[in-house]
This record gives structure tokens, sequence and C-alpha cells, in this order.
């Protein structure tokens, strides 16, 4: 027996059939959620497993923010050494719309940001890198993916894929966005990579797994890596905007010092045998910042399209208005909030 929604699709599709109801438009019945599904990076994260602070590799793995329970900030460091808090892969989306383009902002998550260079460099609690994808609208269901911009700690990274029509703007491009298959679905994936340690995210191969390391696939669910040195393993995607998710959370000082900068401290042994800890350290996607460059703090998530429009030279149309931006209806606020923030190293 036919439920009620397949009766629905089959009348749908006869009424299509005799020219009654009009199809609808390509792209049209796309989600969000769908959208950041289909482009989500194949991730490369290289792992140290023998560092003082590499909790066995654990420390380079991503999770979520609140992979220890809570949405406490200050306790990520020392959480991540407990053996009953979940390193289930996962990476944060936001998703802006334009007229003309799609616009996709992945974060990765790391409760540390560590160092085994005793005595020359600088760890913190939390770390924050990602990517922005744009992906310009054709007709076709989920566009065409023109350019990647990854963050690199305080430094932007620009890359195209093969048959791009975008080229360089203001900033040159860095090298070109490789695309690869995924086990795990039937599409082409671009393909980014993770450093060690700092976790710094550029295209890959400009970072690459140096012996040890995971390659994360995006899926609906997320696993924990078996070790160290997982060539498999599924990570979900969570929205920004979800209900009591990161965004909505903005406020929380347990969770952030100031709008866009995660919360941290020096406890649980951050900066032990190590130049120092530092405090307050990991941006969110609104924190995000390369101080040489146009686009202002948080604009890579918060105004893509102008940050587009600055990086690369675009044929034909890019819409700067957007249809779909919740970043857009505090932009003052967070504009006011970024030229009073303090800088951040990450």
């Amino acid at each position: 027996m036919l439920g009620t929604g397949r009766i629905a699709a089959a009348l749908t599709f006869a009424l299509v059939s005799l020219g009654i109801v009009a199809p609808a438009p390509a792209g049209a019945a796309v989600s969000r959620s769908e959208l950041a599904l289909r482009w989500a990076p194949i991730h490369y994260q290289d792992v140290d497993t023998t560092g003082s602070h590499a909790l066995g590799g654990k420390s380079d793995y991503i999770t979520r923010v609140d992979f220890d329970g809570d949405l406490n900030g200050r306790n990520n460091w020392d959480s991540a050494a407990r053996t009953d808090v979940s390193f289930s892969a996962a990476a944060y989306y936001s998703v802006a719309e334009t007229s003309t383009h799609w616009y996709i902002t992945y974060f990765f998550f790391h409760p540390r940001d560590w160092v085994d260079h005793p005595f020359f460099e600088t760890e913190h609690e939390n770390d924050g890198e990602g990517v922005l994808l744009a992906v310009q609208k054709d007709g076709s269901t989920y566009g065409v993916l023109r350019s990647a911009v990854t963050v690199a700690h305080t430094s932007f990274y620009s890359y195209t894929p093969s048959g791009s029509t975008w080229t360089g703007g203001r900033e040159t491009v860095d090298g070109t966005l490789q695309m690869q298959s995924s086990p795990h679905d039937a599409f082409q994936h671009p393909v980014t990579a993770q450093e060690v340690q700092g976790h710094g995210l550029k295209a890959y191969p400009q970072y690459t797994i140096n012996g040890d390391g995971i390659v994360y696939y995006p899926a609906a669910a997320g696993e924990t890596p078996s070790s160290g040195n997982d060539r498999d393993v599924t990570y979900e995607l969570i929205d920004v905007f979800a209900s009591g998710g990161l965004w909505a959370q903005r406020d929380n000082t347990n969770l952030y010092a100031n709008l866009g900068t995660f919360a941290g401290d020096t406890s649980g042994g951050c900066g032990t045998g190590t130049f120092s800890c530092g405090t307050n350290s990991a941006n969110a996607p609104w924190g995000w910042d390369d101080g040489d460059d146009l686009p202002g703090r948080g604009e890579i998530a918060t105004n893509p399209a102008k940050l587009s429009a600055e990086y690369f030279t675009v044929p034909g149309e890019l819409s700067r208005s957007y249809t779909y931006n919740p970043f857009s209806a505090e932009a003052a606020d967070l504009k006011r909030a970024a030229e009073t923030a303090p800088p951040v190293i990450d």
C-alpha cells in the first residue's frame, strides 16, 4: 500500500508528464544541509602520535566543540586527556546564499593546538581552522564549484579547481584545488589537508599526511578513528545555525571570551615544557582574519560574496545581495565587535 507521500509524488509526476504542472526549476529542491554534504571536503589530517601532548594522536583528531559533553571552552584541553570523551569526527558548516552563488564555510575543530618543540613555541586550548567554498548556481542541482579560500592560522590561501572560470584578483591564486571520489557517495569532492599540532589548513597536497594520518570523508554520521593511522573515517556535518548551535551560543561566556573568539585557559598542563600557553587564542569562523587583506575580521564567513569579489576576478554576475545569510542580520554588531576585539594569534 502506498503512503500519502508516495501517492503525492506519483500524482505530481503524472501532472508534470501531462503538462498540467510545470516541473520545479533545477536546483530548487536542494536543502542547505544537502548542499553542504555534497561539497564537503575529503579531508587529510596529518597525525603525530608521539609528542608529549599528542595523547597518542588524539590531539590531531577533528571533533565536536562539545566532544566532552559541555559547551565550556576552558576545559577542552583537560577533557581531551579523559578516556570517557568522544572523538567522533565532525565538522561545522554555514551556508550563505545570493541569487548567483552559494557560499559554504566549513570549520574543523581540535581541542588542542599543541607543540612538541620545548621552549620555542606557544600552544593553546581549542583550535579552529577551515575553508570557504564558492559554488556558482548554473541551473544544476548542486551548482559548480568555482573557488576555495582556506584558513591557516592568521593567513588565508586561495585556490581554484581545474576548469574554473575564476582567476586571481587582489590576491593571487595559490594553487589548484584537487577533486577526489569518495567511497561513501557518488560525488567528486574538493580535497583539503591539515598539518599536525597547529592544524593550519590548505588545499591538498600543499599540506599532506607524513607517516601517520587520517583521511576523513563526509557522511551522514561520524566515526571515531580506530587509531592515529586510519585512512577511512566518516565525519558528520553540523549546521552552525542549528538551534542551540555555535552561532546561537555566541553570547555564552563559558564558550566564548568575546565575539568570534573561544574561551581558553592554561589548565591541564597546557604550556608545560614549551615556551607558553596562550589564552583565548582560537577563533570561530566569524572571527577568522587575515590582517594583510582587505576583507575585515570574520567576513570570510559573514560576507563571503565580498571576500570572493576581492580575492578573485569573476566573469559574469556575482551578486552581493544575500537571499539567505543569518550572519547579516547582525552585521553592524559584528563590525563593531571586530573593530574593538583584541588581536588573536591562532
